[in-house]
């Protein structure tokens, strides 16, 4: 039997990508749908290039706006744990699932976490451009001001999937104390001491930051919050910027106030070229790659194609984070296989 001359072929499912994924998770979806790379995650050029997307997977903020350029949007996956990239009310108004890989990078996260406290703890940083730029004595001489974990008190802000992984790794590896504080004390690991928010700052040789960002903990970290740390003191943040006051902790690391801070995350990302936080010598800087790692990407990607999947099967994905929103209407006729 001849075939029409004018059948139209099945439209293939499209995914839309914000940033690159490693190799294999490209493979995998391009076995599901047509994959697509945004060229850059300027604002308008995912405007444009997520019109005729079935799934958004995010590595990147997104505007505000983009779901009012997205009319056949089925479902959003973040690649990766954080959400609040995402505009998730607009999602959740529009029917649309947003689901993310909890657990995924937990172990690049806390690895880092507590890698660069060592660094700070050892003055590994100040060692280096020391020994490069004034020679061995002066560099050596730096050792008078390092400190250990072993036997200090680490206070923990946010213990879930990340802090308690931080939390085991300084406790049974590094024998420090650990405080911890967060909504739900009881949820706590047996062997973290839960503490009010100002008790554990006061009490903490370190503070690592880990919560999610959201109204409760947005300015958490503020000018009286962090006079109340010890002057030896320092601040890992490895959760997001705007937990902290960065004005004030840009004060407290200028006058010695606390002895110093690795940062991973800022409240303006990419950090500007300039920034006050890039001439000081106290503060360790790393742009938002805690997370980051060959095994942690291949995990994330993982994740993501087993949502994806569900999606364009026009099922509910594992991980909706916006399942209560949804409610029993589930996902909308427009987020739908076509």
């Amino acid at each position: 039997m001849s075939v029409p001359t004018d059948a139209v072929a099945p439209r293939r499912a499209r995914v839309l990508l914000t940033g690159p994924v490693d190799a294999q998770t490209w493979h995998d979806l391009s076995a599901l749908a047509h994959v697509v790379l945004a060229p850059d995650a300027g604002a308008d050029t995912l405007r444009r290039c997520i019109a005729d997307a079935d799934v958004l997977v995010v590595r990147s903020a997104l505007p505000a706006d983009l779901l009012d350029f997205a009319p056949r949007l089925r479902g959003i996956v973040r690649h990766g744990v954080g959400v609040d990239m995402i505009p998730m009310e607009a999602a959740t108004r529009r029917g649309i699932a947003v689901a993310n890989v909890p657990g995924s990078n937990r172990h690049a996260v806390a690895e880092h976490a507590i890698g660069v406290l060592g660094v700070l703890r050892r003055r590994c940083a100040q060692m280096d451009a020391t020994l490069r730029a004034r020679g061995w004595d002066a560099s050596r001489a730096l050792a008078d001001g390092a400190g250990e974990l072993h036997g200090h008190t680490l206070g923990i802000i946010g213990v879930g999937a990340i802090g308690s992984r931080v939390a085991e790794i300084a406790h049974h590896g590094f024998g420090m104390v650990v405080l911890g504080h967060q909504r739900r004390l009881a949820d706590l690991p047996s062997f973290v001491a839960g503490t009010a928010l100002d008790e554990l700052l006061a009490r903490s040789d370190a503070v690592v930051l880990a919560a999610p960002l959201n109204a409760q903990t947005e300015g958490l970290i503020d000018a009286r919050r962090i006079a109340l740390m010890p002057r030896h003191a320092v601040l890992v943040n490895v959760s997001r910027g705007a937990l902290v006051d960065e004005a004030a902790l840009v004060a407290a690391l200028r006058t010695r106030r606390i002895a110093g801070a690795a940062l991973d995350v800022f409240a303006t990302q990419p950090l500007p070229q300039g920034h006050a936080l890039c001439g000081l010598d106290n503060v360790l800087l790393t742009p938002h790659a805690a997370g980051l790692t060959v095994d942690s990407m291949r995990r994330m990607g993982a994740g993501t194609v087993r949502e994806v999947e569900r999606l364009l099967a026009g099922m509910m994905p594992v991980n909706c984070v916006n399942r209560d929103g949804l409610g029993a209407r589930g996902m909308t006729a427009a987020a739908m296989p076509p």
